[in-house]
C-alpha cells in the first residue's frame, strides 16, 4: 500500500482542497488570537469585552472549538485583537 504524504493535516482530512484551505486558515487565525489573548493579564470575560464577544464565544476560541467560527468571524476577532491580517493567493502546486 502506498503512503500519502499531506502538507498539513486539513488535506488529509478534509473533503476538498478548498475546504481544507479555510480550515488551515481558520486554525492560524485562532491560535493567533489565542496567542494575543494569553498575552493580556485579563479575566476571560475582560478579554471578551476587549474583543467585543461574550466570554463563553471566548471560552469556545481559547478551547479551539474551530467548527463554531468562520472565517470572516475569526479575522474580525485579529483586527479587534490588534493584529494586522494580510491574505496571500498563490497557484496551488497541483
Amino acid at each position: 500500500m502506498k503512503q500519502r504524504r499531506f502538507e498539513s493535516v486539513w488535506d488529509a482530512i478534509e473533503v476538498s482542497p478548498a475546504h481544507a484551505a479555510s480550515m488551515k486558515a481558520r486554525s492560524e487565525l485562532m491560535m493567533a488570537v489565542r496567542k494575543v489573548v494569553d498575552g493580556w493579564t485579563l479575566t476571560q470575560t475582560q478579554a471578551a469585552t476587549r474583543l467585543g464577544i461574550t466570554q463563553p464565544r471566548l471560552n469556545d476560541l481559547l478551547r479551539g472549538r474551530i467548527d463554531k467560527f468562520s472565517l470572516d468571524a475569526l479575522m474580525n476577532l485579529a483586527a479587534r485583537a490588534g493584529l494586522s491580517l494580510r491574505v496571500k493567493v498563490v497557484r496551488s502546486a497541483a
